[in-house]
């Protein structure tokens, strides 16, 4: 065996649980504000730049939404289409789970980013540690999905 695959069988069970644990961790730490936090979240920037960030927040939001909503229509026009004019084919069934596994996982980039933006103006120790472990699950539903996507993909290049 090549030794890169054996880091990879290594590795391949070892990241979901690393992520689970920082979350886990991350739900568990209760961190108040202090007074320093709260005096700091008082005085934050302009209110433009809170205007301006709401705008990109809320249009980070809808186009995962778009993404997320077109993928699944997508998907399903195109499996009743293959069921209707065409005996169910397996491959098919296939491509239809990679492309809907695709528009999730940038879908879900989207809403990871409007996190983010949330957090930019005047974050509290909290506002980062509930971004933390935002984050962090939404990578580990990423890892996950990113995985089904190269699984499929190589079963259907050896299938050719």
């Amino acid at each position: 065996m090549k030794r890169s695959s054996v880091l990879d069988s290594i590795l391949n069970p070892l990241l979901p649980l690393a992520l689970i644990l920082g979350l886990v961790l991350l739900l568990n730490l209760n961190v108040g504000q202090t007074t320093g936090e709260a005096a700091a979240a008082h005085s934050a920037p302009a209110s433009w730049l809170k205007l301006l960030i709401g705008y990109l927040e809320s249009g980070a939001e809808i186009a995962a939404a778009i993404v997320i909503g077109s993928s699944v229509i997508r998907g399903f026009i195109v499996y009743v289409k293959q069921l209707f004019y065409r005996r169910q084919h397996i491959d098919a069934t296939e491509q239809i789970r990679l492309q809907l596994g695709r528009g999730l996982a940038l879908g879900l980039e989207f809403t990871v980013a409007s996190d983010i933006l949330r957090t930019a103006i005047a974050p509290t120790r909290q506002d980062i540690l509930n971004l933390g472990a935002i984050v962090l699950l939404r990578t580990l539903l990423n890892y996950f999905l990113e995985r089904e996507i190269r699984q499929g993909e190589e079963r259907s290049k050896s299938d050719e």
